[in-house]
């Protein structure tokens, strides 16, 4: 490999130019390539020295190999990797990507890591101007339309949640059908706000909603995993957060974490309006018994204990 094709390349997939530049490569090198063709879903997340072993070629190879194609080093091949898979993995790949674990107490500690490492990635990388901007587009919005689709739907459900608690007109869009998707966002428009989720594989509706939606005037706001994807392209906000796919399982830590920021910041400007749809709550949830208090738990035995008593004075 050149260095004129490391510099031309650049915007190419990291598959892509493996697939490309292997006929040029040296016998080592082919060895590394062919292998991360045939196994990229776990080779992605195998050390320099896991991925030599099993190439039969020394570690410092290994590490060549990814700066001759253009990278820093081992660790900035093996992350753009990661990235270019999870928006390709199709699920049983993402399950197949797991065998790299020994046993469960591996999953835990690595699974648990990598939630941390994502929050903390996404600590260090907020855009507070952009926060702000969401803020002040959802105070200022007439209607909240609320979109998260497939396994991003936990999060748009937890939101619409403590959303509906906020603000008095939000609609919570999140059924797969084409047809229910474009009749409940139908009626957007200017002053109005969509807000829509996802993640790797990023859904097709949900960004299709979003282009409706501001062709239609409404503001975007995107909450999703990095800028330059499909997701971002019609958004007039976006806030990210890191959602690394460790198997089949969709990481939302980060995302949760930064919702739940949202959340809070946006209940410090309504606190008058929360507070009034908190104590009339309050209210219903004490009459119909929603939350088990403690004092709830002893009244079947008080109820059982008053019915013997009756029972002993009719004697």
């Amino acid at each position: 490999m050149s260095q004129n094709d490391k510099r031309t390349d650049a915007p190419r997939g990291v598959v892509e130019r493996i697939a490309q530049e292997i006929d040029s490569m040296s016998k080592g090198q082919k060895a590394i390539a062919n292998y991360i063709l045939s196994n990229y879903e776990s080779a992605a997340y195998m050390t320099a020295a896991k991925l030599g072993e099993a190439t039969g070629v020394s570690e410092s190879t290994v590490v060549r190999f990814s700066m001759e194609l253009g990278y820093e080093g081992y660790p900035h091949f093996q992350k753009v990797l990661q990235e270019e898979l999870k928006v390709k993995l199709t699920s049983v790949q993402r399950l197949n990507a797991a065998s790299r674990f020994t046993d469960d107490a591996s999953v835990l500690k690595s699974i648990m890591q990598a939630d941390l490492d994502s929050l903390k990635h996404t600590y260090e990388n907020l855009d507070t101007e952009a926060f702000s901007k969401a803020v002040k587009t959802i105070l200022g919005a007439k209607k909240i339309y609320l979109m998260g689709l497939r396994s991003s739907s936990p999060l748009s459900s937890f939101m619409h949640f403590y959303m509906t608690l906020l603000f008095d007109d939000v609609r919570h869009i999140h059924s797969n059908s084409a047809n229910e998707v474009f009749e409940q966002i139908l009626p957007i428009g200017p002053g109005d706000v969509m807000i829509g989720i996802s993640f790797p594989r990023y859904s097709s509706r949900t960004i299709q909603s979003m282009q409706y939606a501001r062709s239609r005037g409404a503001n975007v706001i995107v909450i999703t995993d990095k800028a330059d994807t499909p997701m971002t392209e019609h958004a007039d906000v976006a806030l990210f957060a890191r959602s690394d796919m460790a198997s089949f399982v969709d990481s939302l830590t980060a995302p949760l974490s930064l919702i739940n920021a949202l959340l809070v910041a946006l209940g410090m400007h309504r606190k008058s309006h929360i507070e009034e749809s908190f104590e009339a709550l309050e209210s219903l949830w004490a009459e119909y018994k929603v939350y088990d208090t403690g004092k709830d738990r002893n009244l079947p035995e008080n109820d059982e204990e008053e019915d013997n008593g009756n029972e002993r004075t009719d004697r």
